[in-house]
């Protein structure tokens, strides 16, 4: 039998958070056709920067990290269990960096490490990174994700 998402979870030690509110007039998570498409989620404790000024690239792969659980929280509300999930289908992230930041895509491994750790080979996804000149409330990066799921 196989380990479920749960027990995975505490092998890792991350602890969810309640999933987080939209931060405007959307929804957290849309489902369609089997896939869930999870609105922009930033890290918890709402840091304020710019990766390349305020924050490293390893900063920023922490914040990518904490971003990602925040998705999880999401997800976990939304199908009561992440045994749900069937696959990572697309990541995107936009870092929030200075003009000569050139490390988005460490960065954004922050969010991939953590779907891979958590998921396994259904954790694998392709994905997007872009630089932003800003970003909702200064956030140092948003991440947006597309999963398969069972309905």
């Amino acid at each position: 039998m196989s380990t479920s998402i749960e027990q995975r979870l505490q092998e890792l030690n991350i602890i969810l958070p309640s999933a987080s509110d939209p931060a405007a007039k959307y929804a957290n998570f849309v489902i369609v056709n089997g896939l869930m498409f999870v609105s922009g989620k930033g890290p918890s404790g709402s840091p304020r920067g710019k990766l390349g000024a305020e924050y490293t690239t390893e900063e920023g792969y922490q914040f990518a990290r904490s971003a990602g659980i925040e998705v999880l929280a999401v997800l976990q509300s939304a199908l009561g269990s992440l045994d749900k999930v069937k696959r990572a289908v697309k990541i995107q992230g936009f870092v929030n960096a200075s003009p000569e930041f050139k490390e988005h895509h460490k960065v954004l491994n922050g969010y991939s490490d953590l779907l891979l750790g958590v998921f396994g080979e259904r954790g694998a996804h392709a994905r997007s990174v872009l630089g932003a000149v800003s970003v909702r409330d200064n956030l140092p990066i948003i991440v947006d994700s597309i999963f398969e799921v069972e309905e």
